[in-house]
Protein backbone atom coordinates (compact mmCIF):
# COMPACT_ATOMS: atom_id res chain seq x y z
CA UNK A 1 0.00 0.00 0.00
CA UNK A 2 1.28 3.50 -1.05
CA UNK A 3 0.37 6.91 0.62
CA UNK A 4 1.37 9.67 -1.25
CA UNK A 5 0.22 13.12 0.04
CA UNK A 6 0.32 16.11 -1.79
CA UNK A 7 0.58 19.92 -0.61
CA UNK A 8 -1.54 21.82 -3.51
CA UNK A 9 -1.24 25.86 -4.08
CA UNK A 10 -2.86 28.39 -6.47
CA UNK A 11 -0.61 31.03 -7.80
CA UNK A 12 -2.08 33.11 -10.68
CA UNK A 13 -4.28 31.14 -11.53
CA UNK A 14 -2.34 27.54 -11.79
CA UNK A 15 -2.48 24.87 -9.20
CA UNK A 16 0.87 23.00 -8.38
CA UNK A 17 0.60 19.86 -6.41
CA UNK A 18 4.42 19.05 -4.71
CA UNK A 19 4.39 16.03 -2.90
CA UNK A 20 5.25 16.11 1.08
CA UNK A 21 8.19 13.52 1.02
CA UNK A 22 9.39 12.70 -2.49
CA UNK A 23 9.75 14.22 -5.91
CA UNK A 24 6.44 13.74 -7.42
CA UNK A 25 4.99 16.39 -8.47
CA UNK A 26 2.01 17.73 -11.28
CA UNK A 27 0.49 21.52 -12.31
CA UNK A 28 -2.78 22.15 -13.74
CA UNK A 29 -5.07 25.05 -14.15
CA UNK A 30 -8.13 23.79 -12.28
CA UNK A 31 -7.90 21.31 -8.97
CA UNK A 32 -9.99 18.79 -10.65
CA UNK A 33 -7.07 18.40 -13.17
CA UNK A 34 -4.57 18.67 -10.68
CA UNK A 35 -5.77 15.58 -9.06
CA UNK A 36 -6.03 13.53 -12.12
CA UNK A 37 -2.13 14.29 -12.69
CA UNK A 38 -1.52 13.70 -9.05
CA UNK A 39 -3.55 10.88 -9.35
CA UNK A 40 -1.63 9.27 -12.88
CA UNK A 41 1.91 10.21 -11.52
CA UNK A 42 1.31 8.11 -7.78
CA UNK A 43 0.01 5.56 -10.17
CA UNK A 44 3.21 5.83 -12.40
CA UNK A 45 5.15 4.62 -9.24
CA UNK A 46 2.73 2.26 -7.48
CA UNK A 47 -0.02 0.42 -9.13
CA UNK A 48 -0.47 -2.76 -6.59
CA UNK A 49 -4.14 -1.96 -6.17
CA UNK A 50 -7.04 0.14 -6.64
CA UNK A 51 -6.33 3.97 -6.11
CA UNK A 52 -8.60 6.18 -3.28
CA UNK A 53 -8.00 9.47 -3.60
CA UNK A 54 -9.20 12.72 -0.91
CA UNK A 55 -8.44 16.49 -1.55
CA UNK A 56 -9.07 19.19 1.38
CA UNK A 57 -8.44 22.52 0.89
CA UNK A 58 -6.76 24.26 3.51
CA UNK A 59 -7.42 27.86 3.19
CA UNK A 60 -9.34 29.20 -0.64
CA UNK A 61 -5.93 29.07 -2.60
CA UNK A 62 -3.96 25.77 -0.56
CA UNK A 63 -4.81 22.37 -0.40
CA UNK A 64 -4.02 18.60 0.63
CA UNK A 65 -4.36 16.39 -1.62
CA UNK A 66 -3.97 12.38 -0.42
CA UNK A 67 -3.78 9.21 -2.79
CA UNK A 68 -3.73 6.13 -1.84
CA UNK A 69 -3.04 3.59 -3.55
CA UNK A 70 -3.63 -0.51 -2.68
CA UNK A 71 -5.28 -1.17 0.57
CA UNK A 72 -7.34 -3.99 0.36
CA UNK A 73 -9.78 -2.29 -1.54
CA UNK A 74 -13.15 -1.05 -1.52
CA UNK A 75 -15.02 -0.20 2.08
CA UNK A 76 -13.01 -2.58 3.65
CA UNK A 77 -9.88 -0.19 3.64
CA UNK A 78 -12.19 2.66 5.47
CA UNK A 79 -13.14 0.25 7.99
CA UNK A 80 -16.95 -0.06 7.02
CA UNK A 81 -17.33 -3.55 6.59
CA UNK A 82 -19.95 -5.72 8.59
CA UNK A 83 -22.94 -5.66 6.40
CA UNK A 84 -26.32 -7.14 7.48
CA UNK A 85 -27.88 -10.61 7.91
CA UNK A 86 -28.11 -12.55 4.86
CA UNK A 87 -30.85 -13.87 2.83
CA UNK A 88 -32.83 -16.73 3.75
CA UNK A 89 -32.71 -19.42 0.69
CA UNK A 90 -35.57 -19.14 -1.83
CA UNK A 91 -36.26 -23.21 -0.81
CA UNK A 92 -36.06 -22.95 2.60
CA UNK A 93 -39.64 -22.58 3.34
CA UNK A 94 -39.34 -19.98 5.77
CA UNK A 95 -37.16 -16.62 6.56
CA UNK A 96 -33.99 -17.10 8.20
CA UNK A 97 -33.94 -15.75 12.03
CA UNK A 98 -32.36 -12.56 12.79
CA UNK A 99 -29.73 -12.74 14.99
CA UNK A 100 -30.97 -11.41 19.27
CA UNK A 101 -30.04 -7.85 19.97
CA UNK A 102 -27.96 -7.74 23.13
CA UNK A 103 -30.34 -7.03 26.03
CA UNK A 104 -30.71 -3.16 26.63
CA UNK A 105 -28.87 -1.35 29.19
CA UNK A 106 -31.44 -0.34 32.14
CA UNK A 107 -30.67 4.01 32.25
CA UNK A 108 -30.32 4.85 35.80
CA UNK A 109 -32.18 8.25 36.29
CA UNK A 110 -29.29 10.94 37.34
CA UNK A 111 -30.51 14.06 39.65
CA UNK A 112 -29.86 17.56 37.83
CA UNK A 113 -27.51 19.17 39.80
CA UNK A 114 -28.76 22.61 40.44
CA UNK A 115 -26.39 25.91 41.61
CA UNK A 116 -27.77 25.36 45.04
CA UNK A 117 -25.62 21.64 45.54
CA UNK A 118 -22.50 23.57 44.12
CA UNK A 119 -22.03 25.99 46.72
CA UNK A 120 -22.31 29.28 44.53
CA UNK A 121 -24.38 30.61 41.96
CA UNK A 122 -23.93 32.08 38.65
CA UNK A 123 -26.51 35.13 39.49
CA UNK A 124 -25.38 36.22 42.94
Amino acid sequence: MGVHTFVCRNSGGVWKGKQLTGDLEGEASSTFDLQRSLVRAAAAVDSSGGVQSSFSFVTPSSAVFQVIIGGGGGSSFIGGGGGGGGVAPASGGGAAAAPEAPPAEEKKEEKEESDDDMGFSLFD
